[in-house]
């Protein structure tokens, strides 16, 4: 037995908690940074949060200009807007975008360099500014997690920051800040909680050695990791759909911040899959959301996989409430991916690529650039050849799964 379990010094999670961000936040420093974007800054819930923290400090600066996937000038701006007021703790207020951006301007702010410096696993070489995380979303687990995505306009595809060093050292996660967020915002960053919960608990198990866990941020799946995954996919299966519907549903809200915090804890270890990968070079290219992306490729990446994981696809079938007691694990199996379907068809998710504007053409390219985020692909438990993963990108993008064989 060799395996870590990575997060946050502190996690505080339920409705009300934000009010400890202020007493967090002066604990960690006095010259605070705040990230998060405009329309956050906006609403009432944010700015008495903000107005909070400069009554508890000597200094606020606040960047609150992000902009979605986190392009490197908005990088930039917030390590200005950081070296400015001197900060020496920085508070992340959004969904997923902010609070990578939020990551990576800690990193620079204590190391110096470009993000170009730290692309990869294991790059950032210490201990970064003290990070207070509070999503607004349910969705990417940002909060607790070793992994900033970043966007270059040099490269085809998004890239990765990936260290332990990253994970933010307090996770307020209060599900009252939620209760704003649109409902396609809430359909993808949902859906992408989902995907990091069936990833993490499909994801390819690995040996170690003593030095993997320090080396290495992504090490596959284990029984813990097993553990928060399946309790993730069960709170966000049962309330997904209720929440897009309707967003004042305020048991759909706590299950969705509790299922997304749970599969955050999951990939952190066990890493996520060929969706993931496949989205980056796609998501790119057609500059469609995120969760969008990995919840249409979810499906057909594990139909690939299914026989190597059909007794999980049947585990995850029962535990998102499906009636499978006397199948077959192939037929639970079945069960699950074609509720996948229906789940990804009700909350708004296109079915295919061809939807997205893909061209058929650029599926071979795609499949090669995916094969190349070794991070990744390498938790993928299917062939990882630039065949395979082309033969997932052709069943995405004509919606016939029986593609992918």
């Amino acid at each position: 037995m060799l395996e870590t379990v990575r997060g946050p010094r502190q996690l505080i999670v339920g409705e009300g908690v934000a009010q400890n961000i202020p007493r967090v936040v002066a604990e960690c420093g006095s010259r605070v940074l705040i990230v998060t974007d405009r329309v956050l800054l906006g609403q009432p819930r944010v700015a008495g949060i903000v107005a909070a923290v400069r009554e508890k400090v000597e200094v606020v600066g606040v960047f609150a200009d992000a902009t979605p996937d986190v392009p490197l000038t908005d990088v930039a701006l917030a390590v200005s807007v950081a070296a400015e007021v001197d900060a020496d703790v920085i508070l992340a207020i959004g969904g997923g975008t902010v609070i990578d951006l939020a990551k990576i301007v800690g990193v620079i702010r204590c190391h110096g360099g470009t993000p170009r410096d730290f692309y990869g696993e294991s790059k950032v070489p210490g201990p970064t500014l003290p990070l207070v995380a509070v999503p607004t979303t349910s969705g990417t687990g940002s909060e607790l997690t070793p992994v900033s995505v970043l966007t270059d306009p040099d490269r085809e595809l998004k890239v990765g920051v990936s260290s332990v060093h990253i994970v933010p050292d307090f996770a307020i996660v209060d599900p009252e800040l939620t209760y704003t967020c649109p409902a396609t915002v809430t359909a993808h960053s949902g859906i992408d909680a989902f995907c990091h919960a069936v990833e993490s608990y499909t994801a390819r198990p690995r040996p170690h050695g003593p030095r993997d866990p320090v080396e290495q941020v992504f090490l596959g799946r284990n029984p813990i990791t097993d553990h928060y995954a399946l309790l993730a996919a069960e709170r966000i299966a049962r309330s997904l759909p209720p929440v897009v519907r309707d967003g004042g549903d305020k048991n759909a809200r706590a299950d969705m911040s509790y299922g997304s915090m749970l599969a955050g804890l999951a990939f952190s270890h066990a890493g996520n899959g060929a969706p993931h990968a496949l989205q980056y070079p796609i998501g790119a290219a057609t500059h469609t959301p995120h969760g969008l992306g990995v919840g249409l490729l979810l499906p057909y990446a594990l139909d690939a996989a299914r026989d190597a994981i059909g007794d999980r696809l049947a585990v995850l079938a029962g535990v998102c409430g499906l009636d499978v007691s006397d199948a077959s694990d192939a037929e639970a199996a079945d069960t699950f991916l074609t509720w996948l379907h229906e789940l990804l068809a009700d909350i708004g998710i296109p079915a295919t690529l061809a939807d997205i504007g893909v061209a058929r053409a650029d599926l071979p390219r795609f499949a090669e650039m995916a094969g190349g985020v070794t991070r990744l692909i390498q938790n993928h438990p299917g062939p990882t050849d630039t065949a395979s993963l082309t033969a997932i990108l052709e069943a995405a993008w004509t919606g016939d799964r029986t593609r992918t064989s």
